[in-house]
């Protein structure tokens, strides 16, 4: 581990370039992974300085592939870098660049999604979540089929205060698809607004700070990709349990085109919905006729205090799954359901 304290400046030594990496090693992205690698080191270096001021800063990297966007964050004069790559294939390039980078440059060949990254830097980093975010920093390009699951995973970890942010209000600088991107930063009433723009905002500062076009990547994807950049709040918007606001952020925007009364619906079981609904809307002071995309964090803090107060008093609702109903009625009455059918046909 490399030790804190003032460090002298650092550049990497002269290098295969990465498309060289890619060929030495026969390297091929695999598509079902969703590997896409970024070979123009001037990107590479723009994504990190993006990033802030790493200088002496320790750095979690996610999927750093033929390493990249590695070979930047060395040369931002880290104080230590870790990488987690669950392709073996990656292995030996990276350790090419350990070699070179001696004391620096930490390998695990693991899954993100499973690593445990709060034992992985020094306590002495750790700040008070009210103080300024310590000198931890996530960055990475992400395979686009675990990049929503992964963040969905790490604003847990932010309202949980665990993961990589017992550090404190540790920094993440992330691509995503264009697409994606723009969820996540949509404003209240925009066509991309959805659930990843309520679960990132509530919880985060969040910034789309730089479009990179496709036809940087290889293999070019056949969507733009953007980098997106979150910094923890040092108060959530939010003050409920992450699994509670995800429940309501949920069923409000599963019926996006309809009023938002109708996926909050779904809140209830059949036989009180449509009075529990009305309950849950008047309380809360929301329009019932707003469309899901309509609704601003301030309206899902109203909606999820009133929720919360209706299943501390009904505690059975914490746990009321209306697809679980949904299958127990077709369950229980399956002549109904062969009436269905038949009058379909």
């Amino acid at each position: 581990m490399a030790a804190s304290g003032t460090l002298s400046t650092f550049r990497l030594p002269p290098l295969p370039t990465i498309r060289e990496i890619i060929k030495l090693f026969k390297l091929q992205a695999v598509k079902q992974l969703s590997q896409n690698f970024l070979l123009d080191l001037r990107l590479t270096d723009k994504i990190v300085r993006k990033a802030g001021n790493l200088t002496n800063a320790y750095v979690y990297e996610v999927g750093p592939g033929p390493g990249g966007i590695t070979r930047s964050i060395l040369n931002a004069n880290v104080a230590e870098l870790l990488v987690v790559e669950k392709d073996s294939r990656f292995i030996p390039g990276l350790q090419m660049l350990s070699d070179a980078a001696p004391g620096k440059l930490r390998i695990v060949h693991g899954d993100v999604l499973t690593y445990k990254v709060e034992r992985a830097f020094p306590e002495s980093l750790k700040r008070r979540w009210e103080d300024d975010p310590p000198n931890v920093h996530i960055i990475g390009n992400l395979p686009f089929n675990v990049s929503t699951p992964l963040i969905i995973k790490w604003l847990e970890n932010v309202s949980c205060r665990d993961g990589p942010f017992v550090y404190g209000r540790t920094q993440m600088t992330l691509t995503f698809q264009k697409e994606v991107a723009e969820r996540l930063t949509a404003s209240t009433g925009s066509k991309q607004r959805s659930r990843l723009s309520v679960m990132a905002q509530y919880l985060c500062n969040v910034e789309h700070i730089l479009t990179i076009p496709g036809q940087a990547f290889v293999p070019k994807p056949e969507v733009d990709v953007g980098v997106v950049h979150f910094t923890p709040l040092t108060r959530p918007q939010i003050e409920q349990p992450f699994k509670l606001v995800e429940r309501v952020v949920q069923n409000a925007f599963q019926f996006r085109r309809k009023y938002c009364y109708r996926g909050l619906g779904m809140l209830f079981p059949e036989v009180q919905r449509v009075e529990s609904t009305e309950k849950l809307l008047e309380l809360a002071d929301v329009d019932p006729t707003l469309r899901p995309s309509q609704l601003s964090v301030s309206h899902f803090k109203s909606l999820c205090d009133v929720y919360r107060k209706m299943c501390d008093e009904d505690p059975r609702l914490f746990t009321y799954n209306f697809r679980e109903e949904l299958k127990q009625n077709k369950s229980n009455n399956p002549e109904k359901e062969n009436d269905q059918e038949r009058s379909r046909l």
